[in-house]
């Protein structure tokens, strides 16, 4: 393997470099956007309860805050609920901008890593060419097994940067789409939470009504 990464040339420095943020970044962010941290189920039913128990106060907020990403969307709700419903709406709509910006954090760089991976290869496999026709142009094309080894070895790194760019690419986008999942989600929570406090709306909780059904 390292002779096959030595025979590439110096290309496949950033190559490799590519390939270990890559998957640093697909480990850090499969780990960090789980639906259970970021967008609990019951959270929602949970805060309802201690409405309907008159148990909400400063440290339930605080908890609420500190639980999760949409604990805190949903806390600014809370906050702000006595200002009315238009500055409720702008108060959520702030908090969760910011989550949202946090839970999109590194996936530009691992898409661009999917872009710019085959680039490098293909950037490594010209210049290996380059010099595979120097070497016809001082030796001729006498010696076919010493140029087929050149071609071959500049092919390697077209190879590797597609060996990185493929799962690079399938990661960010089924990453992108856990996290529009989760806004989606996210928003309809929130505007549930708007309704109860500001309508006739009653909070039901998913999880006993998948038990009845």
């Amino acid at each position: 393997m390292f002779e096959i990464i030595q025979s590439g040339g110096w290309m496949m420095v950033p190559i490799i470099l590519c390939s270990v943020l890559a998957l640093g970044i697909s480990v850090e962010r499969f780990w960090t956007l789980r639906t259970s941290q970021i967008v609990p189920p019951d959270l929602l039913a949970r805060v309802w309860g201690w409405m309907k128990g008159k148990q909400l106060n400063a440290d339930k907020i605080r908890e609420l805050q500190q639980s999760s990403p949409l604990g805190r969307v949903l806390a600014a709700g809370l906050v702000n609920s006595r200002h009315g419903r238009q500055i409720m709406k702008e108060s959520i709509e702030e908090v969760a901008a910011q989550e949202i910006h946090a839970m999109e954090r590194y996936l530009n760089a691992l898409g661009t890593i999917a872009s710019i991976a085959p680039l490098l290869g293909l950037l490594g496999t010209v210049i290996g060419m380059i010099k595979v026709f120097s070497e016809i142009m001082i030796q001729g094309t006498g010696q076919a097994g010493v140029l087929a080894g050149g071609i071959s070895e500049a092919l390697i790194t077209t190879a590797a940067g597609l060996i990185i760019a493929i799962p690079a690419m399938v990661c960010h986008r089924t990453l992108q789409r856990r996290v529009d999942d989760m806004v989606i989600y996210m928003e309809q929570e929130a505007l549930k939470l708007v309704d109860v406090l500001h309508g006739d709306r009653e909070v039901v909780d998913n999880s006993q009504e998948a038990d009845k059904k």
